[in-house]
């Protein structure tokens, strides 16, 4: 005897498609149509410049066991010296490198500009927080083993990071130009001149000149502003591509398996 097929109960009012009207357009949720422009607006981009494929390079890769806390070191390094840069930007649009105008300037700055005392303090002490994380990053690499082979590269590339964020904490140093800033300056000049061979060029090169001068502070402004960020932006460019491709290592305390066959072999 043939079975009877039952028809299916009516779905709920909240669950059946309403019918649509004649004439009745379909609404969009403004939501909805964001996320389809911005996915649209990626896919140009993409097609035209394939970063797509550079992204996943750099961001989908292998991680090894036991990475902690410390490998983020060297990111906060980079955030602070962006950190610096954006603060630097906005100083620099109210800072007068004048040795008649660049103290009244910096006073302006903190007494009467908006939030002006804010971001010349995170500039302050954002130089402060660069130079101990970079110290705390390269001590880390150098602890963990970061540095040898294939990474010997990578470890010169910051070496030359950590000198140069130091000519820039000396050279921005300067541009307070009070009675503190200004003696400080000489002596660090000073001591740079008495160096071996290259030490009296290094000197004249900072002072502008045989003697403290005018061209002493429009120097140390350029260099501050213009030269060394400009060298510290690619050299980060240059370290976070040989940390993508060489990878990172393990912390020193995990140990790593050994094959088997290597195992076989060297009985």
């Amino acid at each position: 005897m043939p079975r009877l097929k039952l028809p299916l109960p009516p779905l709920p009012n909240s669950l059946s498609p309403r019918p649509r009207r004649p004439g009745q357009v379909e609404k969009v949720k403004p939501l909805d149509q964001a996320k389809e422009a911005g996915i649209h607006a990626a896919d140009w981009i993409d097609e035209r410049t394939s970063l797509s494929g550079a992204l996943r390079w750099v961001m989908f890769r292998k991680v090894p066991k036991g990475t902690n806390w410390f490998y983020t070191l060297g990111s906060a390094t980079m955030f602070a010296f962006l950190s610096q840069a954006v603060t630097g930007v906005f100083l620099a649009m109210y800072y007068t490198p004048s040795v008649t105008d660049a103290y009244e300037s910096t006073r302006r700055i903190t007494n009467e500009i908006f939030l002006g005392e804010f971001v010349r303090g995170m500039h302050k002490w954002g130089s402060t927080v660069m130079v101990i994380l970079i110290f705390l990053h390269m001590g880390r690499v150098f602890f963990f083993g970061a540095y040898k082979y294939p990474r010997e590269l990578n470890w010169i590339i910051g070496f030359v990071l950590l000198i140069l964020t130091f000519v820039m904490s000396l050279t921005g140093y300067l541009l307070p130009f009070d009675q503190r800033s200004y003696w400080a300056t000489i002596v660090a000049a000073n001591i740079t001149a008495s160096g071996p061979i290259v030490g009296p060029f290094l000197g004249d090169f900072l002072r502008g000149g045989a003697e403290f001068g005018a061209t002493t502070l429009s120097r140390f402004y350029s260099i501050h502003m213009l030269l060394v960020p400009g060298l510290i932006a690619a050299l980060i460019g240059a370290h976070i591509y040989l940390v993508t491709r060489l990878g990172t290592t393990a912390p020193p305390w995990m140990k790593v398996p050994e094959d088997e066959k290597l195992r076989e072999d060297k009985v």
